[in-house]
């Protein structure tokens, strides 16, 4: 029997569309994510000035939302089914996480094309950890987790894997 405290699980899947200006087109990516999640989005904001974009700093330029437990495990399987259970190698960072985006949100089961929303993309983060990562942001007494605790890509690769029935593609 392994040891529970090394057996990964999906900490978070963060949703995320990114508009890059306010307005109607920020109300209706709103609108998409709640249709999806059932949840209220968070409206992200520029951290940056860019002119060459038009965008400033702190002006509202997407929105995005956190999914925990099995509603987020839920979503990532609907998720990895659009994209027909295949994520390329290049997906997973060094520290384990998953990123991956989706062209159109009316792929998702039940959505259908609205004329009035348009399409809209996504970008879907996936992060994967082991348990005690809590020692890191526990208000007393932060410690750093481990290297020996932490997530490796291929342990993210193996976990995704075994765990969601993907095909990892080169």
């Amino acid at each position: 029997m392994s040891d529970t405290m090394r057996v990964p699980f999906v900490d978070k899947v963060v949703v995320n569309i990114g508009v890059g200006e306010a307005g109607d087109r920020l109300n209706k990516a709103q609108k998409v994510l709640t249709m999806l999640t059932q949840q209220e989005p968070l409206v992200t904001t520029a951290k940056i000035t860019n002119r060459d974009l038009g965008v400033r700093n702190g002006m509202p330029i997407g929105c995005k939302v956190t999914l925990r437990g099995e509603v987020a495990e839920n979503f990532l399987r609907k998720a990895l089914s659009i994209r027909e259970n295949r994520v390329a190698e290049y997906s997973f960072d060094p520290e384990g996480n998953l990123s991956f985006g989706i062209s159109d949100y009316t792929d998702f089961e039940g959505m259908k094309y609205d004329p009035e929303i348009g399409i809209f993309g996504m970008d879907i983060n996936v992060v994967i950890r082991r348990p005690g990562y809590r020692v890191s942001n526990r208000r007393i007494m932060p410690r750093k987790v481990p290297q020996q605790h932490r997530m490796t890509r291929e342990e993210a690769m193996a976990f995704v894997r075994e765990r969601f029935n993907v095909e990892v593609v080169e």
